[in-house]
């Protein structure tokens, strides 16, 4: 019988009970609340005067109007840098950060360093337990809690940089877990350490028969290859045959659904996908049951939310807000809008537009679905597509011809006789290239009225190139992104786009 299972299980129930009361209004205005006071005899504090934000009768309304909209480039030229290039104290928060997550996203840019500080990696830890907290409403038996969690992310061994640590945000987080979840944690610190994905992998396969894992946790694309690596070396016919008690997958980085048919093929028997939202700015939210796969802001933890309602009048050429944006509370949502993330942190992050996209699936909840980026809206001649409906229509390709496509990229591209879709399908099917193009075009100009007008006008149709997957993963190695948090570009720009496909042409 799995005693200890059993009583881990139990307190979780006990204080999961103790803390169920949540009230997501009030929880905001204390965070808020809370930020500002921390902050308040910092260089940022004093500039936006915060003495006097505090001493206002409505402090939401009030820090709104004292406070500009930042982006990485806004905010990292004129405070950040101040910290990390000169190693000014208090500048944006209290002392200095210890890390700083490099962040280069889907953008193949040099990286951002956003500052992490203590401060944050605690509230890290924190939502990390509210997460394990709410598994009681995924009915998982026992023994589930006595079985090993396999994280597949970037590397811990961290590099030092003046007075301070720098690498990917999975990175700090897995070396910087408590003490109490070591015993679970896979690989393990030895192996973590390997900056080389395909090192660090072979060390997983070479270990996975000692392993009893229960649970993985990580990007779906770099999770598949590495499964797929143990499956091939051990000669299984699924992961299951290694890892009989696997039993949930924590997603994060990316929307699952695409990925949801070719991760199904690897395993043995169902497994419970529980979605994340890990930023290198902090951990937003996370699926808290099993009935929906939305997932719940964490608003009792360190980020205060807002949310600037995504109409094509507020953004800028660059992908920022612009000032005059009006940003709601969360007290003030609608089901179903999408709205920019804009958040305020404990490292330091003051109403900072992290570039994603999200709408409300329960406003009692708190609960929200990831719908894009700012900058990978398709909108070329209007067609306003959000990545939420680019993923819902591989989707459909999926079930309509039975196939697998767990990736894709594609551009608004300009040919001789106008604007194309033009789409790139990471898949292994027979299925005709240009049949695949005509059941595209057909389901979005159904799913989404803007995309129906624009093919009336100057959106010309749409075009698919057909490439096996290992063409993508082979993209993020050339650009010195493999594994970690790395997630390719579902919308390209048509300068990146032009690489692109050379590289392409190149490869297969």
């Amino acid at each position: 019988m799995p005693i200890l299972g059993s009583l881990i299980k139990g307190l979780i129930h006990t204080a999961e009970k103790i803390s169920s009361d949540r009230n997501p209004v009030d929880e905001q205005k204390q965070v808020l609340l809370k930020l500002i006071r921390t902050a308040v005899q910092t260089d940022f504090g004093k500039k936006y005067n915060f003495n006097q934000i505090l001493e206002s009768h409505d402090i939401e309304k009030t820090f709104k109007a004292h406070i500009p909209y930042f982006d990485y480039d806004r905010i990292h030229s004129s405070w950040w840098q101040k910290q990390h290039e000169n190693n000014k104290e208090n500048v944006t928060w209290p002392g200095n950060p210890d890390h700083y997550a490099l962040s280069s996203g889907t953008t193949g840019k040099t990286s951002k360093r956003i500052p992490v500080t203590s401060d944050m990696i605690q509230a890290i830890q924190n939502a990390g337990i509210q997460q394990v907290l709410a598994l009681k409403n995924f009915d998982l038996p026992n023994e589930f809690f006595e079985k090993g969690i396999l994280m597949l992310g970037s590397s811990t061994d961290l590099t030092k940089n003046k007075n301070h640590l720098e690498g990917e945000i999975s990175g700090i987080s897995a070396s910087n877990i408590p003490s109490w979840f070591r015993g679970y944690y896979k690989p393990g610190e030895e192996i973590a350490e390997i900056d080389d994905w395909d090192e660090r992998v072979q060390k997983i396969v070479h270990e996975a028969p000692n392993w009893d894992i229960g649970a993985l946790s990580g990007i779906p694309s770099w999770i598949e290859l590495m499964l797929e690596e143990v499956i091939s070396a051990h000669q299984l016919e699924t992961i299951h045959d290694i890892w009989p008690n696997l039993q949930v997958y924590t997603s994060g980085g990316v929307a699952f659904g695409p990925y949801k048919k070719s991760f199904n093929a690897l395993m043995g028997k169902p497994v419970t996908v529980i979605d994340t939202y890990l930023a290198s700015e902090g951990f937003i939210a996370f699926q808290s049951r099993p009935e929906t796969n939305a997932m719940q802001l964490i608003t009792n933890n360190g980020i205060y939310f807002e949310f600037v309602p995504f109409t094509s009048d507020i953004i800028n050429n660059d992908g920022s807000l612009k000032q005059h944006a009006p940003s709601l509370s969360i007290s003030e949502v609608e089901l179903n809008q999408d709205y920019v993330l804009v958040i305020s942190t404990v490292s330091g992050a003051w109403r900072y537009m992290i570039g994603d996209t999200i709408q409300f699936t329960d406003l009692e909840r708190a609960e929200i679905k990831i719908t894009g980026r700012t900058k990978f809206f398709l909108n070329t001649v209007g067609s306003q597509l959000s990545v939420n409906k680019l993923d819902q229509a591989v989707l459909q390709l999926e079930d309509k011809f039975n196939i697998q496509i767990p990736e894709y990229t594609l551009c608004a591209k300009k040919f001789d006789d106008g604007f194309y879709h033009s789409w790139y399908l990471g898949t292994e099917t027979s299925v005709n290239a240009k049949t695949l193009a005509k059941t595209l075009d057909t389901f979005l100009k159904d799913a989404n009225k803007n995309y129906q007008v624009a093919r009336s006008k100057a959106l010309q149709g749409v075009k698919v190139c057909i490439v096996d997957q290992s063409v993508f993963h082979e993209w993020s190695a050339n650009n010195k992104k493999k594994g970690g948090q790395v997630k390719m570009e579902r919308v390209m720009g048509e300068d990146k786009f032009e690489t692109w496909e050379k590289f392409v042409s190149e490869t297969v």
